[in-house]
């Protein structure tokens, strides 16, 4: 990059992962299990998991050519969560299961759960970790269910989204890349699970890649929320009338693209003069050097790399510790580049855009849509070109095509004939001036009119569309008396898209014309009532399902989360005082790891390891006993990425928020004397200098765990 020259804006910073509770709306999952009785809102969370599965399957439609599940669920045993060693030794007794909503919603529900909601669940933890969008605030929410077992009433809580953010860093779900190592789809993986006798909540061991695969294509999906949301939001400009005309241009694309299924076609002088132009126009001038948008990707990892087969396994807890061990090139925490840059002078940089947002157009809201323009009155377009034909007796092929110089149709159709008369057919390809092409239709016989030799209607379900909005509504053959094997083709759409062009410039102009296309959060649900309710919505179903009330949202832990600063030591939170542990009470040897590590680590859970949590004395005692790792962690700030066993710590995404950078922090006298300190405690305990290389001897996992017992009450301030 030239000197001086502007760097790309990301799209989410991951050094700013903004409050922790939200500020509007609530997430997914709290919508999905919240009910409210004798006026009460409460959770409703199912148990056991199998119980929870149902009932998030059940929101799901499922696709009945796949004997997938509609949420899709993988078998984790050694992985990279916080939760990595939660079941240890028995990881193959109890793994980790990652669930992954990616289909459309089914007909009964109201929310669109479609690459919205993710869980992950540790029996040996009886937690479920969750990350659901919400989409008043325009983000995935990071939620903790704490106490999930049976005979126990689950608590759920908003996560601390800076500890989040530090693997999640573009604020959304990650995945491992191809092939799934981790997962059982490794067939070694599958076999251990298979052998441990247990039951993995109704999910079957023995898995190929494709459930990981599309869980994976789901969290690819997902990552771009951010984007969209953000050039909704200011892509436009600002709240003047043509930035909403711009935004309701891109709301009508996105429909369209909907309707047809994601066919291509030209986009209008209109759409290329209110949405096109000044979306780039504005975007250039407001991001020159584009948007930089985080990726959702961490390296392929196979745990097991170097096992001889299943029945190399050990039975040592120390050597199956070793498996668990996350290199530092594997770590999620590791810094990772942006996964694109998006510049708003790329020649796909709006379609894409439009692309993304019709990822807002639930299916059923699309099939609502499509009904009532169905019902509805529409002109019909005509499209006339000329065939030729070979014959067969119970098969014709039509090949026909405009004239040379005229905008008309192209078509490949194939006709099946009984005794002469047209029995069905099938469009092989038809490619249309404006509307895209349309592939592998079959075709029904119609009514035919004078002069017709044969006439069709689309015999699917779902009536194709073209690129344009417009459904196909009939296709008849002519044939020229002249010639047996030429003729000419018919084809008609009904031109319904313009009523929904009408509606939503009547939406734009009326009085919530500002609510609906102002620079906020797609307001996605607002959206598809009122365009429903402007086009007399004839199946008398509502779009959107009413708020809930509930309960305050809860924060983990015992109030709010402590605030980084690079100055001032901090406060740890705390149900009876605000005692600052900096004060002379305070062992300063303590004290010093707060303004670093309380974020992560004085909390009420044990992974992380709270290591700052309880009294004093038991902060001291926790902090030597951590002292080995957290030697590790410190000293990895001074190799070079290629030379790390671990990643240091505080994870580098995170260096932003304390003022400095990767480089910043080696050369920082307080990480010096954290160092320093740390040292001096495993002086005394060993009565020598530590050395990098010895206590690595054995590798990471064999090195004393940060907690002796990982039962740790809530915290209480260092006394």
């Amino acid at each position: 990059m030239a000197r001086g020259s502007p760097d790309p804006v990301w799209v989410l910073d991951p050094a700013q992962p903004g409050e922790n509770l939200p500020a509007a709306g609530r997430s997914l999952f709290d919508r999905l299990f919240v009910s409210v009785r004798h006026g009460k809102a409460d959770y409703d969370l199912p148990f056991p998991f199998a119980a929870l599965l149902a009932r998030l399957d059940a929101q799901l439609s499922g696709d009945s050519g796949s004997l997938l599940p509609p949420a899709k669920r993988v078998l984790i045993p050694l992985g990279r969560s916080l939760q990595r060693t939660a079941a240890a030794p028995d990881y193959f007794a109890f793994p980790r299961v990652v669930v992954a909503a990616d289909s459309s919603p089914s007909q009964r529900s109201t929310l669109l759960l479609k690459d919205r909601l993710y869980i992950g669940y540790q029996e040996k933890s009886d937690v479920l970790e969750v990350i659901s969008y919400n989409e008043s605030a325009a983000r995935f929410e990071f939620q903790l269910v704490k106490n999930y077992r049976a005979g126990a009433k689950p608590q759920v809580v908003y996560a601390n989204r800076t500890l989040c953010y530090g693997c999640h860093q573009n604020g959304a779900p990650i995945f491992s890349r191809a092939l799934w190592d981790e997962t059982n789809a490794n067939a070694t993986v599958a076999a251990l699970l298979r052998a441990s006798g247990k039951n993995f909540y109704g999910i079957s061991p023995d898995r190929g890649v494709d459930v990981p695969y599309a869980i994976d294509i789901a969290v690819k999906r997902a990552n771009r929320f951010a984007l969209t949301q953000r050039l909704w939001r200011e892509g436009c400009g600002g709240e003047d009338r043509p930035a909403l005309r711009c935004r309701a241009g891109l709301f009508t694309a996105a429909l369209q693209h909907a309707l047809s299924g994601g066919r291509q076609g030209m986009r209008s002088g209109d759409f290329m003069a209110t949405v096109d132009a000044p979306l780039r126009s504005h975007a250039t001038r407001r991001w020159p050097a584009g948007l930089a948008v985080g990726t959702a990707d961490i390296p392929n990892r196979n745990p097991l790399q170097g096992l001889n087969g299943p029945s190399s396994w050990p039975d040592d807890a120390q050597l199956r510790a070793s498996y668990a061990h996350v290199a530092a090139r594997f770590e999620p925490l590791a810094l990772r580049p942006s996964q694109e840059i998006w510049h708003a002078d790329a020649g796909d940089a709006v379609s894409r855009l439009v692309d993304d947002l019709s990822e807002f157009v639930a299916d059923n809201d699309r099939q609502r849509l499509a009904t009532t323009l169905s019902a509805g009155p529409a002109e019909r377009l005509p499209y006339r070109a000329s065939c030729r034909f070979e014959t067969r007796a119970s098969r014709w092929s039509a090949r026909c095509q405009s004239a040379s110089g005229e905008s008309g149709p192209n078509l490949a159709a194939t006709l099946e004939l009984k005794q002469g008369r047209a029995s069905g057919g099938r469009i092989d390809r038809l490619s249309l001036p404006e509307g895209g092409t349309i592939n592998g239709v079959a075709l029904a016989v119609g009514t035919r009119l004078n002069g017709e030799h044969s006439a069709f209607v689309p015999s699917s379900r779902s009536t194709p569309r073209g690129a344009d909005g417009n459904p196909l509504a009939r296709i008849a053959f002519q044939l020229s008396s002249n010639d047996p094997e030429a003729g000419w083709v018919s084809i008609e759409f009904r031109q319904e898209f313009r009523r929904v062009e009408q509606a939503v410039t009547a939406l734009l102009e009326g009085p919530d014309g500002l609510a609906l296309f102002g620079a906020r959060p797609i307001p996605r649900e607002a959206l598809f009532a009122a365009l429903l309710a402007k086009l007399r919505a004839a199946d008398g179903v509502r779009c959107c399902q009413k708020e809930k009330p509930h309960s305050p949202p809860e924060l983990t832990g015992t109030g709010q989360q402590p605030t980084l600063s690079p100055a001032v030591p901090l406060s740890p939170p705390h149900a009876d005082s605000a005692v600052n542990p900096a004060s002379a009470s305070i062992n300063s040897a303590v004290q010093k790891f707060y303004p670093y590590c309380a974020t992560c680590h004085y909390t009420p859970e044990t992974f992380p390891p709270s290591f700052l949590s309880g009294t004093e004395a038991e902060v001291n005692a926790q902090l030597r006993q951590c002292a080995p790792r957290l030697f590790v962690r410190l000293s990895m700030a001074e190799l070079t990425p290629a030379l790390r066993d671990k990643t240091p710590m505080p994870p580098e995404s995170l260096l932003p928020i304390f003022g400095t950078d990767a480089e910043g922090w080696r050369t920082s006298p307080v990480r010096a004397a954290l160092l320093a300190q740390v040292s001096d405690w495993l002086r005394a305990e060993s009565g020598r200098a530590p050395s990098l290389s010895q206590l690595l001897a054995g590798g990471y996992e064999a090195l004393r765990p940060c907690l002796a017992n990982r039962n740790t009450a809530s915290p209480s301030l260092p006394r």
